[in-house]
């Protein structure tokens, strides 16, 4: 296109006005730009207050999700399933890179402004806990920093969901793999136990991929959205460690230690466990 033929001016204008919708009022981004209250003069809490809420945005996305593909798999519409998982996986590296521009703060910066927090803590999420628990980590002891708050009753609610994990295995048992009842008709509020009859239906699917090429498909993205989750919380222990070293974590949680625990943990423990045995 030569340069006399080059659209000039404002590109709003270029387009057909088929409605009265505008950006800001679709995804009501003025509420959304006024949410930010600083309570320090310190330069760098507002951008701690920007990130943290856009990971709660985050995780309630991959909620949708994750939500969404569990869905699918309860109706055996297993392409859209791993459709799903797909944009999940795209959203968890956003997710992750979050903490990248937290790391950018020194410790007297994060110190500077840290003292505003008061008992607040990330670890009260009810986001990020009913994300846990869609996903298959299900440990009702982890409900209590939410007993008193209106949103106690949801999260409990999530609790006694199936998980994710949990349809992933009877997807399995309709695909004709030996799933043990016991398996099958645990409570879904309980933790998730590895099985080893589980193990070897992940084995028969990896020794032969060919066979059941979308099984296999889907043993990897379960596996990508483990392996990235475990990247966020290993990430998050680091960058705990690089603002606080051992200190306790805000709030008064247990900082680092906590996080050096959970960062051991993995989603859909049987595909992490056959890889040892292919």
């Amino acid at each position: 296109m030569s340069e006399s033929h080059l659209p000039t001016g404002c590109p709003y204008v270029l387009v057909e006005q088929k409605s009265n919708t505008r950006y800001t009022s679709y995804a009501c981004m003025d509420t959304l730009l006024s949410l930010q209250h600083p309570q320090t003069d310190t330069a760098t809490e507002p951008g701690f207050i920007i990130l943290s809420q856009v990971k709660e945005l985050l995780f309630k996305l991959l909620h949708t999700e994750f939500s969404t593909a569990r869905g699918r798999l309860a109706d055996d519409r297993l392409d859209e399933a791993l459709w799903t998982l797909r944009r999940a996986g795209r959203v968890q590296q956003v997710l992750l890179s979050c903490w990248d521009a937290l790391a950018a703060l020194a410790p007297g910066e994060f110190a500077s402004f840290r003292e505003v927090l008061g008992t607040a803590s990330g670890f009260q999420s009810v986001s990020y806990r009913r994300l846990e628990f869609l996903l298959g980590n299900k440990n009702a002891s982890l409900i209590a920093p939410h007993r008193d708050t209106p949103q106690h009753e949801e999260i409990l609610a999530q609790l006694h969901e199936p998980s994710l994990y949990d349809e992933v295995i009877r997807y399995l048992a309709r695909r004709g793999l030996d799933i043990p009842a016991e398996v099958l008709n645990r409570h879904a509020a309980q933790p998730y136990q590895p099985n080893e009859q589980v193990a070897l239906a992940w084995r028969r699917v990896y020794q032969a991929p060919n066979r059941d090429y979308d099984l296999f498909l889907l043993a990897e993205a379960l596996t990508d959205t483990a392996d990235l989750f475990a990247r966020w919380r290993y990430t998050h222990l680091v960058t705990v460690q690089r603002l606080l070293g051992d200190k306790p974590g805000t709030g008064g949680t247990e900082g680092a230690g906590w996080l050096s625990l959970i960062a051991e943990h993995r989603f859909f423990p049987e595909l992490w466990s056959i890889r040892s045995t292919l």
